[in-house]
């Protein structure tokens, strides 16, 4: 007997779900980017984006394929937060990172980094979510081990970018930081410092791409911004289209590089990371895989590329 013509959108809704669920969800997978940020002449630095790996303890796929990502060999790894989905998820998390932990870094936090995930409905996600909590900001306590987590991150030498400034030193290159802590939760705090224009590069470092964070940094001459939060959309149109971001910035950079550029500026580069996880309340993607990447920063006059 064949299917009734009305059972088909369920049963493709179905088989959706379950592709994203089953198989999606766990297809881990390395991104690669080009960007002409350097000064001209220089020689390529490679910067691993990890981003909202949303850690539980037995999610061992993902903490081997996370190893794994040390023989790539990055000169900087720049992590954009949520790096924990469950309360005994630190452990795993620092294991996960392994040798990536001793290559020079920097980090900020995103909301959970600070707060246990708890269920919301999935249609609100599709409905909005451009800001904290409609009746205010959090009141429930931070109860995951932020602490704990910063000052394992910054014990192996990773630098807290969290509303500061900071700078790392690479093979004599040094590179200039700017940070904030999770603009999603409101707890930003923008300042007036222009970007350190000695420096070979200034770098922007948000969990969440607000318009309010992308805006400052590129009045302020940042030539790169990183960020995450999106999940890339995390259920998309067949193809990648985004739908929603969770935030205020546009779906048509939920995910990958981009520019950011306010009238009278020069355009700053913005990689905006699809993330490594999902709520465990929504553990599913869609034409989104979990992604780390590698952005090779080149000089300037070299073309900028997406793969």
């Amino acid at each position: 007997m064949r299917p009734h013509p009305v059972t088909w959108p369920i049963i493709a809704g179905v088989g959706a779900l379950a592709w994203g669920g089953l198989h999606e969800v766990r297809a881990f997978t390395l991104r690669r980017f080009t960007v002409p940020v350097l000064p001209a002449g220089a020689d390529p630095l490679k910067v691993l984006h990890l981003s909202d790996a949303h850690m539980r303890p037995n999610q061992r796929r993902k903490q081997e394929w996370l190893r794994g990502l040390a023989h790539l060999e990055p000169d900087l790894v720049v992590n954009t937060g949520d790096n924990l989905a469950h309360l005994d998820a630190l452990p795993s998390v620092l294991d996960a990172y392994g040798p990536l932990l001793d290559v020079p870094g920097v980090f900020v936090f995103g909301s959970n980094d600070y707060f246990s995930p708890i269920f919301k409905n999935p249609v609100s996600y599709l409905t909005g979510g451009t800001g904290v909590d409609a009746d205010g900001p959090r009141v429930r306590d931070r109860d995951l081990p932020f602490e704990p987590m910063r000052q394992a991150f910054t014990q192996r030498g990773w630098v807290d970018l969290s509303n500061q400034h900071g700078s790392l030193d690479l093979d004599g290159r040094r590179l200039a930081f700017v940070g904030v802590d999770d603009p999603h939760l409101g707890f930003d705090e923008l300042d007036d410092q222009p970007a350190d224009t000695a420096a070979h590069l200034a770098i922007g470092v948000a969990h969440a791409p607000y318009l309010r964070v992308l805006d400052r940094w590129n009045e302020l001459g940042y030539p790169l911004i990183l960020a995450g939060h999106t999940h890339g959309g995390q259920l998309c149109l067949p193809g990648g289209r985004a739908l929603v971001t969770n935030c205020d910035l546009d779906p048509e950079r939920a995910k990958g590089l981009h520019t950011h550029r306010l009238p009278g500026h020069e355009p700053s580069w913005m990689h905006v990371s699809a993330g490594l996880g999902t709520s465990p309340f929504t553990p599913v993607r869609f034409a989104c895989r979990p992604e780390a990447t590698l952005l090779t920063l080149t000089a300037v006059d070299s073309p900028g590329l997406s793969g």
